[in-house]
């Protein structure tokens, strides 16, 4: 049984982004150089993660996002960051380079919410959660490829029951459910031994961690997909919808997977959210900004 973490950062600004333009896929700009200074903030308040996996979307906010990250780590001179396509921003069609207020005004005319609106040729929110799902998939597989059950404290033995790395449910007996409850309850006691709203929060115990640079849409479909698919349990006395509110550029969110390895492949016995869309390290930038 493998216990890691997940880091999850949105990419920093760009001028598309201060401009309120839509990006999708299409659109593949530079970060502004508001975004160079949230990148850098990022990297310095996790500066001292020792992230054994780095993946990033092939997009280049989110590349040059994952770079600065790195390039204030000191522990990661030497990890190879993964591109991956599937980590790309939800395509919205021919409403990428246009206003986001030119995306409510066709779903209006739609008669649709403006999150649920599909507009021609961009992709709908269930397309974008098959993309993660299948990302998960990789994560899994390569984790547990690469590093087995060292990043595990629990002895709690694998049943092959809980979630499936597709998102299905499983047959819960009792034995699954006693793993499940046993790495739970391991993960939340490492929260403790770190302050709340610091950079460590949720890692004490742990040997594994994994970032991921990607994008905002895309961002809010994965938490969704965790929370309310995969039953990920939330952190104490937060809303679920503050946990699915909107990603603030360079916003981090933290997940702890934990998994098992099965004849029919890695099986997910329980995961837990830290905390999601963390933007202290930004403070400083909004006080000079005033």
């Amino acid at each position: 049984m493998l216990t890691f973490s997940l880091t999850l950062v949105r990419h920093g600004e760009t001028q598309y982004n201060r401009d309120k333009l839509l990006q999708g896929q299409g659109v593949d700009t530079p970060l502004s150089e508001t975004g160079v200074q949230q990148g850098e903030a990022a990297g310095r308040y996790l500066h001292d993660i020792a992230f054994t996996n780095v993946f990033a979307s092939n997009l280049q906010r989110a590349v040059q996002t994952a770079e600065i990250i790195l390039r204030n780590n000191t522990h990661c001179s030497g990890v190879e960051m993964l591109l991956e396509p599937l980590l790309r921003e939800r395509s919205f069609g021919v409403a990428e380079g246009r206003p986001k207020e030119h995306l409510k005004n066709m779903a209006n005319a739609a008669g649709q919410s403006c999150r649920d609106y599909t507009p021609p040729g961009g992709e709908t929110l269930g397309q974008v959660k098959l993309r993660f799902k299948k990302f998960l998939q990789v994560l899994f597989k390569q984790m547990l490829s690469e590093h087995g059950s060292s990043g595990s404290g629990s002895s709690a033995g694998a049943s092959g029951d809980g979630v499936s790395v597709n998102g299905s449910a499983a047959s819960a007996a009792s034995a699954a459910s006693a793993a499940a409850s046993a790495a739970a309850s391991s993960a939340a006691s490492s929260a403790e031994g770190a302050s709340v709203g610091s950079a460590d929060e949720g890692l004490e115990g742990l040997s594994v961690h994994a970032l991921v640079v990607c994008h905002g849409a895309y961002i809010r479909v994965a938490v969704r997909h965790l929370m309310e698919d995969l039953k990920c349990s939330a952190p104490p006395g937060m809303k679920t919808s503050q946990l699915m509110s909107p990603c603030p550029n360079t916003g981090i969110s933290r997940f702890l997977f934990t998994l098992s390895q099965t004849e029919s492949g890695p099986v997910l016995s329980s995961t837990r959210c830290v905390f999601t869309n963390r933007k202290l390290h930004l403070e400083k930038l909004m006080d000079q900004s005033v």
